[in-house]
């Protein structure tokens, strides 16, 4: 029987594993766990695809432990303990517990004893959300660790590498894949591994081979082993920014009818990641002050779409385009650190008032650091003025409130009270 190619090329050890860095690269938590050997249990959460069982088996091979997979809904306790028997024999096996979150009572309390003893270094893997999913008495014998969708970088590194590999990926072939093909298959999978693998050994043994025993993979049969059309932006070319832009300056300019069409090239791009980081750099440049539950409102739909992925990911996202294209807009935050950070650039500011500096050491009143310094909560309305600011920045302001909202107006009346206050008495 052929393994298919995503099953033939996972890892066997932790430096072959694509992505997850901040796990796995160097001096991270996993690298450091192995090379220690002081392996502990682990949940893995994070969407289809991304690496989850591969690290777990890069464990394995890397502390050359056995390694079994099982999978919580389906396999049963006896299942179980037949991995537990395998241990006592062993002294240790790394088990792989898929969609752990499905884990029954009854699994559940006969493992918990082998987690205790460290004889099963159990690595679960979830797509959903283990602190809500997954039980308290699970979580609190494992680390949990969040993996990212990998980056269509990252998906052509391991594309490379299945189309060199003779051994066990496509070397042995002859292909030439397209490089707008190539875009696709990094781009379109939003993240999943799996599926650009899948999309790569479908195309590669249903295409014939030219005369000379090429395999010519061209954009078309990848949009059709894939099922996704490439949209009309090159994934890493100028008009790729420039859908970006597009979708930004139209949710800027309140444009809700244009912002959904760019989100639409977006989504059938399969950008998802570009997608979410726009919409939070949009919500708290452009929206801000205007409408702050709208950011937060934002920060939610992003958390959900990641969390679903497409197909469904679209409707969170199309929420929170709606809601960001028709809110008040204030760009009021983006400008004042901006102007903050043009002085401080300039050179401007460098010291620190003596009131301000740290006073909580001996030889601090010498130095004069901390002496002077008024505690606002000794004062009436917790607010005494002072000065903060260094000398030769005394008297700037870089918070300019525009008065597009209620929320905004209520700053700048705050704002405004504290610049006239003058110094009220100490309270008694």
């Amino acid at each position: 029987m052929v393994r298919p190619l995503a099953f033939r090329l996972r890892p066997e050890r932790l430096e072959d594993i694509i992505g997850q860095e901040h796990l796995v690269g160097e001096n991270k938590i996993i690298t450091r766990m192995v090379k220690s050997k002081r392996l502990q249990s682990m949940i893995l959460y994070g969407q289809p695809g991304i690496g989850k069982t591969s690290i777990a088996q890069a464990i394995a091979g890397s502390t050359h432990l056995p390694f079994r997979m099982l999978n919580a809904a389906t396999d049963s306790k006896k299942d179980l303990q037949e991995v537990a028997k395998e241990a006592k024999l062993s002294g240790q096996v790394v088990l792989l517990l898929d969609e752990i979150h499905r884990l029954d009572r009854g699994k559940q309390d006969f493992l918990l004893p082998l987690l205790e003893s460290g004889s099963i270094i159990l690595i679960g893997a979830t797509t959903e959300n283990p602190y809500i999913s997954i039980h308290p008495a699970i979580r609190s014998r494992t680390q949990i660790f969040e993996l990212y969708p990998l980056t269509p970088s990252d998906i052509g590194k391991a594309i490379d590498r299945a189309l060199k590999d003779k051994d066990k990926g496509l070397g042995q072939l002859a292909i030439k894949l397209d490089p707008l093909a190539r875009q696709l298959l990094c781009s379109a999978s939003n993240g999943d591994l799996r599926s650009s693998y899948n999309a790569l050994e479908l195309a590669s043994l249903s295409t014939l081979p030219d005369s000379n025993g090429v395999i010519h993979l061209s954009l078309e049969v990848m949009e059709e082993c894939l099922q996704r059309k490439a949209i009309s932006h090159d994934a890493s070319g100028d008009s790729h920014y420039d859908v970006i832009s597009a979708f930004q300056k139209s949710i800027r300019g309140s444009d809700v009818h244009a912002a959904l069409h760019y989100l639409a090239r977006l989504v059938e791009a399969g950008e998802l990641v570009t997608i979410t980081r726009r919409l939070l750099v949009i919500a708290y440049e452009d929206i801000n002050f205007g409408n702050p539950a709208a950011c937060q409102r934002t920060v939610a739909a992003v958390e959900a779409a990641l969390k679903l992925g497409f197909p469904e990911a679209r409707i969170p996202l199309a929420h929170a385009v709606i809601d960001l294209s028709l809110s008040p807009k204030s760009n009021s935050a983006i400008k004042a650190i901006d102007a903050a950070l043009a002085d401080v650039r300039r050179g401007k500011g460098k010291s620190v008032p003596d009131l301000l500096k740290d006073s909580h050491y001996s030889g601090a009143k010498e130095l004069n650091h901390g002496v002077g310094y008024l505690f606002p909560h000794d004062y009436p309305g917790h607010y005494v003025k002072q000065n903060y600011l260094p000398k030769d920045l005394l008297g700037t302001s870089y918070f300019i409130p525009v008065e597009n909202s209620k929320y905004e107006n209520a700053l700048k009346q705050q704002l405004d009270k504290f610049s006239s206050e003058s110094s009220h008495p100490r309270r008694s």
